[in-house]
């Protein structure tokens, strides 16, 4: 028993002392009941937010209209929300207001069947005012009653539909599934930020290739992720691709993103080929795709800044799209120059993407695995050594300051990292011999 759920628990029991109502509720009962670990817990109670805040020692109001109360226990945050019913949603995200009602009306506003579950710990029995329980026991995905009608409440539900289904290897209830087809284009309502979260959710879940799939069987894929849609029908040569289309190749690609990877990898390689169908051309009978590792770095980088990710994982995406093939040419670099790839902020990521990659074509490993060698047999001191000589060793030796260090420093870092100079002697006398004009 985890210490989150102790403490989610001590917090029923705590409003129960005080004569309320108190259960878990949501996610948190959904993820126990399939024998995950929740990420987080909620509560759910009758008492209203000046009462929770009364009660409990640290709390922080971040939704006090929405009768929502944040609780803070051992360090850890817990959302403590009374029960309401929701009235009418005017911008396809939030109610014009709420009211404070019943377990029961709490469970009909929410999205699905399986997230409108209520568990008392105390008792240990579920209670299931929607169906959720028989819907987790069928591994279906069902909106709560009208699902028009909870799509139209907050289209972003569209997408949290095919979130759930995927990460959870679900299947979509019919009804809903048709709803999902017929609102698809309203996605563009919800805010780039929102989408944004998502479609992360999706790709980092463990099952990113059913996610893409969805997103493109029920027509959202055009909406949020256009460049995406169309990969399609763009033919590869099928000595390096065996498997078929780019848009089939990204797909197997998802299928073997871990678990909870980064988020900078699973965009990366959701857009690591975006830019194949604008580069596709044919040579001597061969498909070619010349230059679309970097026309898709400016491309990716652009699809993570319309999702509104943060500006670290865009310019780490474009790196990764950028140099996705750079491995390739690994075994014929330079010692100097291999070295500094090794090194960079980011390569752990690019040999993971690589592999990745490989997997899903020919599953030729040996660029990748030639780099992971040559990282095991370097180790960090002699890609990063210290210096041989900075600066103001330079200006020692009489060097005016100015564009020229630079030019000397990385000569000097590079013949260091060849293992042609060991010593800052080697090195000044080396520098004298090649840059005679100061």
């Amino acid at each position: 028993m985890s210490s989150t759920f102790e403490q989610a628990t001590a917090i029923v029991r705590r409003l129960r002392q005080a004569g309320y109502l108190a259960l878990l509720a949501g996610g948190c009962v959904r993820d126990r009941l399939l024998g995950r670990e929740p990420k987080d817990y909620d509560v759910a109670t009758d008492a209203p937010p000046a009462a929770v805040q009364e009660l409990f020692a640290q709390t922080v109001p971040v939704g006090v209209q929405f009768g929502v109360v944040l609780v803070i226990e051992g360090g850890d945050s817990f959302e403590v929300a009374t029960f309401r019913s929701d009235g009418a949603y005017v911008d396809g995200r939030r109610p014009e207001a709420v009211h404070f009602s019943t377990p029961e009306a709490d469970a009909r506003r929410r999205d699905f069947t399986i997230n409108g579950l209520f568990f008392d710990p105390v008792t240990e029995t579920v209670v299931d005012h929607v169906g959720g329980q028989a819907d987790l026991d069928r591994r279906v995905v069902r909106a709560i009653d009208d699902p028009d009608e909870r799509f139209r409440e907050d289209r972003l539900r569209l997408i949290r539909a095919v979130r759930f289904a995927a990460t959870l290897d679900f299947e979509i209830e019919p009804a809903t599934y048709a709803a999902i087809r017929t609102h698809a284009p309203a996605i563009l309502e919800v805010a780039w930020e929102r989408i944004g979260g998502e479609l992360v959710q999706l790709l980092t879940g463990g099952r990113g290739e059913r996610g893409l799939q969805l997103l493109e069987a029920t027509g959202l894929l055009p909406h949020v992720l256009p460049e995406v849609e169309a990969l399609r029908g763009v033919a590869q040569s099928p000595d390096y691709h065996p498997e078929g289309d780019v848009f089939v190749h990204t797909g197997l690609l998802l299928r073997h993103l871990p678990p909870g990877c980064s988020e900078t990898v699973a965009l990366g390689a959701l857009l690591h080929d975006i830019a194949k169908p604008a580069c596709a051309a044919e040579r001597d009978g061969r498909i070619t795709f010349y230059g679309h590792c970097e026309q898709g770095a400016e491309m990716a980088i652009a699809v993570c800044q319309r999702l509104r990710r943060s500006r670290e994982v865009w310019e780490r995406v474009g790196y990764l799209v950028h140099n996705h093939l750079r491995l390739v040419q690994a075994p014929e670099m330079r010692l100097s120059t291999l070295k500094r790839m090794l090194r960079e902020d980011g390569f752990t990521e690019l040999l993971q993407l690589a592999r990745l990659d490989a997997l899903a074509s020919n599953g030729d490993l040996q660029y990748v695995e030639f780099c992971e060698a040559k990282l095991a047999e370097l180790g960090e001191a002699a890609m990063r050594p210290e210096p041989l000589l900075r600066g103001r060793d330079l200006v020692a030796m009489g060097y005016e300051a100015g564009p020229l260090f630079k030019k000397i420093l990385d000569a000097v870092e590079a013949a260091q990292l060849e293992g042609e100079l060991t010593s800052a002697d080697e090195a000044r006398a080396w520098v004298q011999r090649s840059y005679p004009e100061k």
